[in-house]
């Protein structure tokens, strides 16, 4: 096993280097006289299809952070998860049990439950094809054209569960000649990296050919102390191959995508906070925040794939059209050892099936005044499993049962530029879902789950309908040359479902649906580009009112004998009203420097939380806290090109910070303790990188995350009926060293 904590001496040389390199980048080059700084040097365009159609960043009315592929390179990206410290009023991150399973909040808005029949609340988008479960969406990075993150609801162009925002991942395109890149690392925790892509064509064009994949392997940051095994290791390969048809002479073309992932990765270590009251050897709390001591077997798989069709078709200058369908599919099987011992108080062998198919066309204008998008959508979708739990070897039962959605939409999202400084943009659509669910939980004799159960804890098949219309309108004014000003109401919904944990002998209610979530926005916000090109400025303040918000939470419960025992339940919390302000800058004075950041602020309090345990409703909303919710995030970047005797090295200083944050819900009947046990106080992250780029071709690359290695909880759960309190934390100290090839 490799040494999981380097040695003191260690971490300063490794801190001395850092430091050292950072330093010598900052100097100008002793072996030649460095080109003269350019001060008329400007900032790239970035173009991005937040609104379904191809526009400038700075001129999309929409609070949007659009990442390319050489930034995601020099921010040393990985995955997802990575975005966390670029982007404003955005928690991201692996979910507790597994590597490829994500969690994702934007502006206060989200879901942590990776359970089917709980719908995310920010949509993950992979070349425009909707991920409609969180396992395998944690999408690593590579062959990437940029990244988008959309903040605030997108109901009108995205649909549902998009309350929050979207994150869409765009792979590059097909290529019109050979050419493509290869990337080898390696770094400590035995990680080994590989990944690349090829692109090809025909001579004249028409045919075209791209090849991507990844390996991504390193060992565990801990172990499992019952036999040695890994945990929190990664062992990922992912491939896409995508080909089209640019017929000669037209203006259509059809693109198919097929792409895979794999994920065998073993579990995911946490640290155990206090004494399990049901250990008989009352093991003490541990001090790794990695290691655990589980008697079940390590293992967490995760297979996701997907196919997709695009064709386009330009019907003359100002229209075109666009069809997109596609095919997604994910199984995942994981122990989850709640307690970390090797005695049983509480395994969970949990299986997740996801199957989803969609259609989407669009009809997509440009013209000298106006431009927008109309379009139609189809969703089918089937997601189920079973869970297997076994409490304290004597308490055995299954959840298990599938929820098949079916959804429909007609939208449009259309921009009328009425004076040279004033425009006016308008979006609608109406979504019309349903929702089918058919479960079966059941307890048993004995840890084989099998034979006649000893009690239903739930047994229904159960529909339900709902409709929703969003709409959204916008003004834009510019206000000069360099600053446009817009001010957006707009509305999004996440859409309800079934409690697939129901227990209806406890809970005889526990089988009614949870309500639609509406979140209503309005925003003000504000696209500057100063300083002759070299200073971009975008500012956005928000005021959401948040209605029938749905929480995953584990309620304890007392039986006539006496004996705990807790629920998985889903409530629809009441209101909330959620307001902030976010500040991005990206600023290069001169061809050398090149400074970015963030800076957001937060304010999410509950207006209403009826608690209905005790008999009567009672209103807690004073005592509730948001999760994954800090009020203050903010973001730099220190970035200097400096031209060496062969190449250009360039530096880069990368800080973070989170103020006080709880990732985890307690049940109201605790709501008091505001789960101070697993709050995570603020905190900041330091991390460097350096990339020495011999010409356009060959570059080698030295980075480093979290390099003060400090410890940081993500998640954890806190269910008193089974003496659990654990903690999940992020990466400890890494780092990177490598190099890319590109022909």
């Amino acid at each position: 096993m490799p040494r999981r904590h380097p040695a003191p001496v260690q971490r300063q040389r490794l801190h001395l280097a850092l430091l050292a390199t950072l330093g010598a980048a900052a100097l100008p080059a002793a072996a030649q006289t460095p080109a003269a700084a350019e001060p008329t040097a400007t900032l790239e365009t970035v173009k991005i299809t937040a609104r379904k159609r191809e526009e400038s960043l700075q001129d999309v009315p929409v609070a949007v952070t659009a990442l390319t592929a050489e930034q995601l390179d020099r921010l040393a990206i990985k995955d997802l998860g990575d975005l966390q410290a670029q982007v404003p009023n955005l928690t991201i991150y692996a979910a507790r049990g597994s590597n490829t399973t994500i969690t994702t909040f934007i502006r206060g808005v989200g879901q942590a439950d990776p359970l089917w029949g709980v719908d995310p609340g920010v949509g993950i988008y992979f070349d425009d094809v909707y991920i409609a479960r969180p396992q395998g969406a944690l999408l690593d990075v590579y062959d990437v054209q940029r990244v988008e993150v959309l903040r605030g609801p997108q109901g009108t162009l995205y649909g549902k569960n998009t309350v929050g925002g979207a994150v869409k991942y765009v792979s590059k395109p097909l290529p019109t000649a050979t050419e493509g890149s290869v990337t080898l690392a390696t770094g400590n925790y035995g990680q080994v990296t590989a990944k690349g892509g090829v692109g090809t064509a025909a001579a004249d064009g028409q045919l075209r050919l791209r090849v991507a994949g990844a390996s991504l392997n390193r060992d565990g940051y801990g172990r499992n102390l019952t036999d040695g095994s890994p945990v929190s290791d990664q062992n990922t390969t992912s491939g896409r191959i995508s080909a089209g048809w640019f017929p000669t002479g037209t203006s259509f073309n059809a693109q198919v995508s097929v792409d895979r992932t794999q994920d065998d990765s073993h579990m995911r270590g946490f640290q155990r906070l206090a004494v399990n009251r049901f250990d008989p050897a009352k093991t003490p709390a541990s001090d790794s925040r990695y290691d655990i001591a589980s008697g079940m077997p390590n293992a967490n798989k995760t297979i996701s794939a997907g196919e997709s069709l695009t064709l386009n078709w330009g019907g003359s200058d100002s229209w075109s059209l666009k069809y997109i369908a596609a095919h997604r599919k994910s199984d995942t099987d994981t122990s989850i050892d709640f307690d970390g011992l090797p005695n049983k108080i509480a395994d969970v062998r949990a299986e997740y099936h996801d199957n989803s198919r969609s259609h989407e066309l669009q009809a997509i204008y440009e013209g000298p005044s106006s431009s927008g998008v109309l379009g139609l959508y189809y969703f089918d979708g089937r997601a189920g499993g079973t869970v297997r739990n076994n409490f304290f070897n004597l308490s055995f039962g299954t959840t298990n049962g599938n929820v098949f959605t079916q959804g429909k939409a007609v939208f449009g999202d259309w921009s009328w530029r009425l004076t040279p400084q004033f425009s006016v943009s308008t979006g609608l659509r109406y979504t019309n879902e349903s929702k089918h669910a058919v479960v079966l939980n059941q307890t048993f004799a004995d840890a084989s789950f099998s034979g006649t159960p000893r009690a239903t804890a739930a047994n229904f098949d159960k529909e339900m309908s709902v409709s929703n219309t969003s709409p959204r309108v916008s003004l834009e004014y510019k206000a000069s040359n360099a600053v446009k000003l817009y001010t957006t109401a707009s509305r999004g919904f996440k859409s309800g479902g079934y409690n697939i944990r129901a227990n209806t002998l406890i809970f005889p209610k526990s089988d009614q649906p949870f309500l639609d979530e509406r979140l209503d926005s309005l925003e003000l916000g504000a696209k500057a580009v100063l300083d002759g090109g070299r200073l971009e400025l975008n500012a956005a303040l928000f005021y959401n009112k948040y209605k029938n918000m749905q929480l995953s939470v584990f309620t304890s419960y007392k039986l006539a004998n006496g004996a705990s025992g807790f629920f998985g339940d889903m409530l629809n919390a009441g209101r909330a009203t959620v307001r902030g302000g976010e500040l991005e800058f990206l600023w290069a004075p001169n061809a050398e420097w090149r400074i970015s950041g963030h800076l957001a602020g937060l304010n999410a309090r509950y207006d209403e939380y009826i608690d209905s345990k005790s008999g009567q409703p009672v209103n807690i909303a004073s005592v509730m806290k948001f999760t994954n919710t800090p009020k203050l995030q903010a973001g730099l970047n220190i970035e200097r090109a400096t031209p060496v005797a062969i190449g250009t090295l360039r530096a880069r200083l990368g800080l973070s910070y989170r103020s006080k944050v709880y990732p985890s819900m307690l049940p109201p009947d605790n709501a008091g303790q505001n789960n101070e046990a697993l709050a995570q106080g603020a905190y900041g992250l330091v991390n460097a990188g350096l990339i020495w780029e011999k010409d356009k071709k060959l570059s080698f690359f030295l980075q480093g995350s979290n390099l003060a290695d400090r410890a940081y909880r993500t998640d954890g759960y806190d269910i008193a009926a089974l003496g659990v309190l654990d903690a999940f934390y992020g990466p400890p100290r890494t780092f990177t060293v490598g190099g890319t090839y590109k022909f």
